[in-house]
């Protein structure tokens, strides 16, 4: 355990403060016993997998913050059965379940986190997202381990009801078979179109907001004359529009400024509210 650990070094952005306390469990009964602690001295927690899709502010997190390095389990069955730990990166449960002709999340590829991370916001891309796979998730709380089906999860377009007092430890998977030829060439392709397409240029947390029902984000921030538009230290990629960059400088500050323009902006030239991608927490800088 570690005590103000800056969350600028376990953020793909590489801004935000200090969280009180930085947790590593070892595994679930671990997990487990950690959570009643907190929840018995009345300590807040979140949890963090590969920080992806999250921007800290600049006065850190009060409380806790549980990260899942050691949950990196994968279980592969001949039934195309998966199990992976909510700590694995998608990109490791990607490349080795098409390594073994199963189907089902190739179109992700290259898209950066967590199982866990994954699974609570429902990520997607191409067509697949994984609640195409998604079967049940084994949860750990306060009281006790629990097993949520899928039903219970309530999938939508990126968010699922994952979420409050639980965390991700497993997810169990059912692919079904493809060439695995095909499947690793469909992976290579994806990889290159996101090098091309997210070359952006400096530290950053992918898209930074939602499609809006039959929009693209990145050609409404594009309209509204947000390209390459700066503050501080934050800049709107040139060549993603919907990519938000840290040159070196930025502070969390600076991309919050940054995104409320946008929106701003967005809603000034057409009328639609984007709603950000990114979970936004933390606390402000005391003056």
């Amino acid at each position: 355990m570690l005590a103000d650990e800056p969350m600028s070094q376990h953020t793909t952005w590489r801004v935000g403060g200090p969280a009180d306390l930085f947790i590593e469990p070892a595994d679930p009964a671990d997990l487990q016993r950690t959570l009643s602690l907190l929840k018995a001295a009345g300590v807040p927690w979140m949890v963090v997998g590969a920080g992806s899709n999250l921007l800290v502010k600049d006065g850190g997190i009060r409380g806790a913050v549980i990260h899942l390095k050691h949950f990196r389990r994968l279980d592969i069955e001949e039934t195309g059965r998966v199990t992976a730990g909510g700590g694995l990166p998608l990109m490791t449960l990607i490349r080795e379940t098409t390594a073994c002709g199963l189907a089902g999340l190739e179109a992700l590829a290259g898209i950066p986190g967590t199982v866990g991370g994954g699974v609570a916001m429902n990520a997607g891309a191409g067509g697949q997202q994984l609640a195409d796979v998604v079967e049940s998730v084994e949860l750990a709380g306060p009281a006790a381990l629990e097993i949520w089906t899928k039903d219970r999860l309530r999938f939508a377009y990126r968010r699922s009801a994952l979420a409050g007092e639980r965390i991700l430890i497993s997810a169990v998977m059912q692919f079904r078979r493809g060439a695995a030829a095909e499947l690793a060439a469909a992976v290579r392709q994806r990889l290159a179109d996101r090098r091309e397409a997210q070359q952006v240029g400096g530290p950053n947390a992918g898209s930074v907001f939602k499609n809006p029902p039959g929009r693209s984000a990145w050609k409404l921030i594009e309209a509204a004359g947000m390209r390459g538009a700066t503050i501080g230290g934050a800049r709107v990629a040139d060549r993603h529009a919907n990519f938000i960059v840290n040159g070196g400088q930025a502070r969390a500050r600076d991309i919050l400024e940054l995104i409320d323009w946008i929106r701003e902006q967005v809603r000034l030239s057409s009328g639609i509210e984007l709603e950000p991608e990114v979970r936004i927490v933390g606390a402000d800088p005391i003056a």
